[in-house]
């Protein structure tokens, strides 16, 4: 009998990185990355489902710059260049591995197989993703979202409501245009949430949302059931709240799955284990190390250093996979039935999103994972895998609550993204906002094609500047310098259009390059700011 519902929601997310005016670029490879240890093995996991007639479902988001990424062909030559440098670097580590150690050599075998299926599957789908995750949509195993434009981050844009609106209409766009429907529900850049902004939601036909767990907490008035059923706002826009138990069994650094001592060690790479002369044409061209996606080492223990891990082992890795997605599923049922009796017999809903990168880029077994999870689930009567929507249409009452202000960030609100080390940026970007604002208004009837080319690039510019990725690199202290010349230049880039906008001084070919080298949303209109 069932009991409860449970909702796996995968946000699939990557800023958009496209340089094609160099043959090759290091932050590029974020995108190959996730393409290769993500995407397709998420494909593979979903088809062998399908195909021994497993229930599954999944709800994903797919974001607006990685539809655009996914469908540049630019980047998709460039993938397949660097797969098939992956297989030749695997077939080098077959021969080089036989004299090294037999676990090795085992699993350079596995890579070489592996890179060689997923250059097989790329093929197939004439490298579309999109379409190939959209199959499974048809079928009624995945509910695929979209996000706002470029990811930008809502709550700090609240006093521009023309700016937000932008994100949010450029973000259904474009996922209309990559996919030819519209989508029914969207996840919000970093679950960001502010009263009010499930008005623009509800303008561009979205019905449903996800938010972090004190967003229901703190609801007004308070969540009966707490983030264990979805809520209504006033504008008839649906809620569904993060439950925090599934979050931590699977994301805690300290108790989660990918933590156990099988499970492939993500920071040993070849990349940075092999001798220079040997890797330097498998790694980026400057010299500069990078991971090559062959690891040959097993977490081990935290205690352990990595010069000491021992040899990672696949056999041995799937045999936790299975342990800990019985184990997970278990807890679910246990979940379920506790929150039914407590509810009074009312089936509560379990919502449990994750990046989807966590999945197979930083946990390699994770795509196994959700496949083996959905298994275990199919034996278990009281829990009923659902998307949002059939439990939408599931349910006959629904409480209406405004939600409280949050994110799914460090301590739950704006500080991962607004603090001293990234509190500069906004200055520029609400200053582009105003300047957007004024130029869509002032230019609204256009017709000169320069001139509405330029609006429309000014329009790129403002959004890609606007990308929380770049903010929220500068508080992780990664990528820094690429992510503060990413937001100088696209914010640099905007002043000078509206300047010769303005100057009547445009100059044809300087906007043609700047239309290739950041030529995001091609159908986008800039009237979209006029308010």
């Amino acid at each position: 009998m069932s009991k409860g519902y449970f909702v796996l929601m995968l946000h699939a997310h990557l800023p958009y990185v496209n340089h094609p005016d160099f043959p090759q670029f290091m932050e590029e490879r974020w995108l190959f990355e996730a393409i290769s240890e993500t995407y397709i093995p998420l494909l593979r996991a979903f088809k062998r489902l399908k195909s021994d007639n497993i229930p599954f479902k999944v709800t994903m988001s797919i974001t607006p710059p990685l539809m655009e990424m996914l469908g540049n062909l630019d980047l998709k030559k460039k993938y397949l260049s660097y797969l098939d440098k992956n297989i030749e670097l695997a077939e080098k580590e077959v021969k080089r591995t036989a004299a090294e150690h037999p676990t090795k050599h085992k699993m350079a075998r596995y890579y070489l197989e592996d890179f060689l299926d997923l250059r097989k599957i790329y093929r197939s789908v004439n490298g579309n993703l999109v379409s190939a995750f959209m199959e499974f949509q048809r079928d009624g195993n995945l509910e695929i979202i979209t996000c706002n434009a470029t990811h930008g981050f809502l709550p700090l844009m609240s006093r521009y409501p023309e700016a937000v609106e932008a994100q949010i209409k450029i973000g259904v766009e474009t996922y209309r245009y990559h996919t030819g429907v519209m989508p029914k529900g969207i996840w919000l850049a970093e679950c960001g949430y502010y009263p009010g902004l499930e008005q623009h939601l509800k303008k561009n036909e979205l019905s449903f949302f996800f938010v972090d767990s004190h967003a229901l907490w703190y609801s007004e008035p308070s969540a009966r059931y707490g983030v264990y059923r979805p809520v209504v706002t006033p504008s008839g826009v649906f809620v569904f709240a993060r439950d925090p138990e599934s979050s931590q069994q699977v994301w805690s650094a300290e108790v989660g799955y990918p933590g156990d001592g099988r499970y492939r060690e993500f920071y040993r790479d070849i990349g940075f284990d092999r001798e220079e002369q040997y890797i330097a044409p498998y790694i980026d061209p400057s010299g500069t190390r990078c991971n090559t996606g062959i690891k040959y080492h097993r977490i081990t223990s935290k205690s352990v250093g990595l010069n000491d891990k021992d040899y990672y082992d696949i056999d041995r890795a799937m045999e936790a996979v299975r342990e800990h997605a019985k184990d997970f599923a278990s807890k679910k049922k246990e979940q379920v039935e506790r929150l039914y009796e407590a509810f009074g017999r009312i089936e509560p809903v379990i919502v449990a999103p994750f990046d989807a990168e966590l999945y197979g880029h930083w946990w390699f077994e994770g795509p196994f994972f959700i496949e083996e999870l959905f298994r275990a689930l199919a034996d278990t009567k009281q829990v009923i895998p659902a998307t949002p929507v059939e439990v939408i249409n599931s349910i006959d009452e629904v409480q209406e609550v405004v939600p409280a202000a949050s994110t799914w960030g460090a301590n739950g609100y704006n500080e991962v993204w607004l603090n001293g080390k990234n509190d500069w940026i906004y200055r520029h970007l609400d200053e582009a906002i105003e300047k957007m604002i004024s130029a869509a208004r002032t230019y609204y009837n256009e017709e000169d094609e320069l001139k509405v080319r330029t609006l429309n690039q000014m329009a790129r510019e403002l959004l890609l500047a606007q990308s929380s990725d770049w903010a929220f690199i500068m508080t992780t202290d990664t990528t820094v310098e690429y992510a503060m010349n990413r937001t100088k230049t696209h914010i640099k880039r905007f002043n000078d259009l509206y300047e010769k906008l303005l100057n009547n001084t445009l100059d044809p070919k300087e906007l043609e390059t700047l239309e290739w080298i950041d030529g995001i949303f091609r159908n986008i209109d800039y009237r979209v700011y006029a308010g």
